[in-house]
């Protein structure tokens, strides 16, 4: 199941097929793990299978990084920071765009039910954002120069 060990290996099997494939190509073509626009996934992370944590992972090996995932409507400009910072490293040192679409949820706590009244997203509930504030050089306003592999 999505959230195991083999998970990565699955969407990097996934993403290469579809990379491979011989077809008229238009917009974005390849994996996509959009939490709350798919019904599975939102199930998944609901059911504390599916973590941000593992999203991130997968970014390393899919088209994408991390799209419509449902945030406690209280966590730190900090915390989200912190998320944002190691997505774009990733990006960095992949060589490749990442994207976030991260959508706090206003009043919600982590694993609190979500119901849209939207046909495009997939009832869930709020994924865990499990980090603190940056400390140290990480927390600095520097640039970081971060190479390509």
């Amino acid at each position: 199941p999505l959230g195991g060990f083999g998970s990565l290996a699955a969407a990097a099997f996934l993403a290469d097929t579809l990379g491979r494939g011989r077809w008229k190509r238009a917009g974005f073509n390849g994996l996509m793990l959009p939490v709350l626009e798919d019904s599975r996934l939102a199930l998944r992370s609901a059911q504390g299978h599916l973590t941000i944590k593992d999203l991130l992972l997968y970014s390393t090996v899919c088209g994408t990084g991390l799209d419509t995932l449902p945030l406690p409507g209280n966590c730190s400009q900090e915390t989200i920071f912190a998320l944002l910072l190691d997505l774009a490293a990733l990006s960095l040192r992949l060589n490749k765009p990442l994207t976030a679409r991260l959508m706090p949820m206003p009043g919600k706590q982590a694993g609190d039910p979500l119901t849209f009244d939207f046909e495009f997203f997939s009832s869930g509930s709020v994924m865990a954002l499990d980090s603190g504030e940056l400390n140290g050089l990480l927390a600095a306003s520097q640039i970081m120069d971060v190479q390509p592999r």
